[in-house]
């Protein structure tokens, strides 16, 4: 029977030869660790960098410029206009409906025709001022301004995002480099189990079908620190994504995040501050000020004009045409000045239909708050469950590996004593790896739940405070 084991073994050495050097590869393609960053400079980090933040400031810098575009309106309004042309002089007696085809020809009507043309100038301008508008230049202003209002909401809902999924990312990362660690411990142990059952098997102690069970734990053990390593350095990645750093390697600095948190209270939830109701309210309160817009619409407008102006053309009033140069330049001049009134009547039956539908566009705003509170309120309840659980977890697991420590140190004292077998041993040192990396994930899961709870109630601030405040401990 020992004549088989060299085979079995020697398969086993070269399955494990091969998976540390698939390890050492994977975690030589990696670029060399920066400096370790802590939780709350990576959180810094990804608000100056993420590229969704400056989207969001760019429009809300648009839409503040929105406000001073709908100010200009109180501004008056001066045009200039200069005409060059050459034509005949004929003209007739009747009415032409306003249009944009036929050009208009002033001047009396004269008893003959005549296609000779001649030289025509004008020019001049037109200063034109709304004195009044019944508010309606101040509601577009108002309507502005909640359109602004509306996106530095969003702002900070974006803001809130990119600090959240960089804290999860962060967390994600360090609770998988935990399990490397716990993963690691495990091949250290198997590989110690390992050696001490080929010596018994050598010296005819055991059967050779222990060594070969031990190769093949060991083996297996490998595997799984293999694709931990693999599931951190992708974590890493997207941590660096997550900071806007895609293509720089991160590393991260545990602090006190590998302990329990010495206080899980948090204040007391105001939901209606969170960033996402603010958004939503600013958006029904866009909804109103265009419906005050529209109140404001079906109102007279009143200009007050004055315009200078100066005619000039080649054909005389008799008939005759002066020739060369005439009427190319202005050679006679008027002004003006007057109220102009205008009353869109009709247009009583549009706005109407617009009010309308504004109306209804605001008892729908209104329903996406309501349901947004709802939401809110509802991923509050989740969070603080969550964080109950993973307090009740996190007492537990030093408990869990206490035991599975106790019972991997008998099961190898009675392996050594023949009196258990290797399955016992291999069951016992898996046990004690999970219990290993469940210890190590649960005070992480704690302070994700945290981290849950701060970001259903819009705000990490003090999630990050009582990390700032938490001195580190122990980092196993």
């Amino acid at each position: 029977m020992q004549s088989c084991c060299p085979g079995r073994t020697g398969v086993a050495r070269l399955l494990l030869l091969s998976a540390l050097l698939i390890a050492q590869n994977l975690t030589g393609v990696a670029q060399q660790p920066a400096r370790p960053m802590k939780l709350n400079e990576a959180v810094d980090l990804a608000l100056a960098n993420y590229p969704s933040i400056r989207v969001s400031l760019a429009q809300a810098a648009a839409a503040s410029e929105g406000i001073g575009l709908a100010r200009t309106a109180y501004l008056p309004r001066t045009d200039l206009l200069w005409q060059e042309n050459r034509a005949t002089r004929n003209n007739f007696f009747g009415l032409v409906l306003p249009q944009s085809v036929i050009p208009a020809v002033s001047g009396p009507v004269l008893p003959d025709q005549s296609y000779q043309s001649t030289f025509g100038s004008a020019g001049g301008f037109l200063f034109s001022w709304e004195p009044f508008d019944f508010g309606l230049r101040g509601a577009q202003v108002q309507s502005a301004s909640a359109q602004t209002k509306q996106a530095n909401a969003r702002v900070e809902v974006t803001r809130l995002d990119v600090a959240t999924n960089a804290s999860d990312a962060f967390l994600t990362l360090l609770a998988i480099e935990q399990a490397v660690r716990a993963a690691r411990a495990n091949v250290d142990r198997l590989g110690t189990f390992a050696k001490s059952v080929h010596v018994l098997v050598d010296n005819q102690l055991r059967p050779g079908a222990d060594a070969s069970r031990a190769d093949a734990e060991l083996a297996a053990a490998s595997i799984q620190l293999i694709q931990a390593q693999q599931a951190s350095e992708t974590s890493r990645v997207a941590l660096g994504e997550a900071l806007g750093l895609a293509d720089v390697a991160v590393a991260v600095d545990a602090g006190p995040l590998l302990d329990m948190p010495p206080d899980t209270s948090l204040s007391v939830a105001r939901l209606e501050s969170h960033p996402l109701a603010v958004e939503q309210s600013a958006a029904v309160e866009v909804v109103r000020a265009r419906e005050h817009v529209l109140d404001r619409t079906y109102f007279p407008r009143f200009y007050f004009q004055t315009s200078v102006y100066g005619r000039g053309t080649g054909a005389m009033t008799d008939g005759t045409f002066q020739g060369g140069l005439n009427g190319l330049f202005p050679n006679v001049g008027n002004w003006a000045t007057g109220i102009s009134v205008s009353f869109p009547l009709l247009d009583i039956f549009s706005i109407r239909s617009r009010r309308r539908i504004e109306a209804n566009n605001e008892a729908a705003e209104k329903a996406r708050y309501d349901q947004t509170i709802l939401a809110l309120k509802a991923g509050d309840a989740r969070a603080r469950v969550l964080v109950e659980n993973a307090l009740r977890i996190a007492q537990n697991t030093p408990i869990e590996v206490k035991a599975a420590q106790e019972a991997e140190l008998r099961a190898r004292a009675r392996y050594d004593a023949q009196l258990a077998t290797v399955t016992e041993v291999a069951e016992a040192q898996r046990l004690l790896a999970q219990a290993e990396i469940d210890d190590a994930v649960a005070r992480l899961s704690v302070w994700r739940a945290l981290l849950a709870l701060t970001r259903a109630r819009g705000d990490i601030k003090p999630f990050l405070q009582k990390l700032s405040s938490t001195p580190a401990g122990r980092s196993k």
